[in-house]
């Protein structure tokens, strides 16, 4: 089978999406056979389009700015009009990532909007698929998944540090890892389908 395409298509106002955004493509990177691009939702040449479009699966991110994506990425969302109405990016495998300062901040809304995006799109949402961490008193900070989230990978740094915590990088490495693997699982099943006929 022929390598598939990733592409990450995030926004970074501080740096700490960045970081998650690095993770989530090392986690790609780790499926054999696997292509990864990134793209910066908020500098968008034709040529990162053309990826977008190409494209077997497509991995949004964006901080949480007052309980949503940024700024930057609305913008971006709105301009994937064009995509919308030829059903561009119809069937593609999709997934999402976010940031904020707070434990929650909100940031279940804003991978609802980022799923919200993909169904507009006619996309294939990929969950996180990892049990909570850090739900009992025998487990703890390090754990992936360690912010309870489901949908997405939902990352905390906190607003006066660079860094962002291991264990968030380490549960956006599982997020790349599985929807390299999940696209793999989609492309097989198309050529099967496409043989059977």
């Amino acid at each position: 089978m022929s390598d598939i395409s990733i592409v990450i298509a995030s926004h970074s106002g501080y740096g700490h999406t960045a970081q998650l955004a690095t993770a989530v493509a090392d986690g790609a990177h780790s499926v054999a056979g696997t292509q990864v691009h990134r793209v910066d939702v908020a500098a968008l040449s034709d040529a990162d389009w053309d990826l977008m479009d190409a494209a077997d699966g497509i991995i949004f991110g964006t901080p949480t700015y007052m309980g949503t994506a940024s700024g930057a990425f609305h913008t971006f969302a709105e301009a994937t009009s064009k995509r919308w109405m030829s059903r561009a990016w119809s069937d593609k495998l999709a997934a999402g990532f976010t940031n904020s300062g707070s434990m929650s901040g909100d940031k279940l809304h804003t991978l609802q909007y980022l799923s919200l995006l993909a169904a507009q799109h006619g996309m294939l949402w990929v969950s996180l698929n990892l049990l909570p961490g850090w739900n009992t008193t025998t487990s703890g900070p390090e754990d992936d998944n360690r912010l309870g989230f489901y949908l997405g990978a939902g990352a905390q740094s906190f607003n006066d540090t660079p860094d962002v915590h291991d264990a968030d990088l380490s549960t956006a490495r599982h997020l790349g890892r599985r929807v390299a693997e999940q696209t793999r699982i989609h492309r097989a099943g198309l050529a099967a389908a496409t043989r059977a006929h």
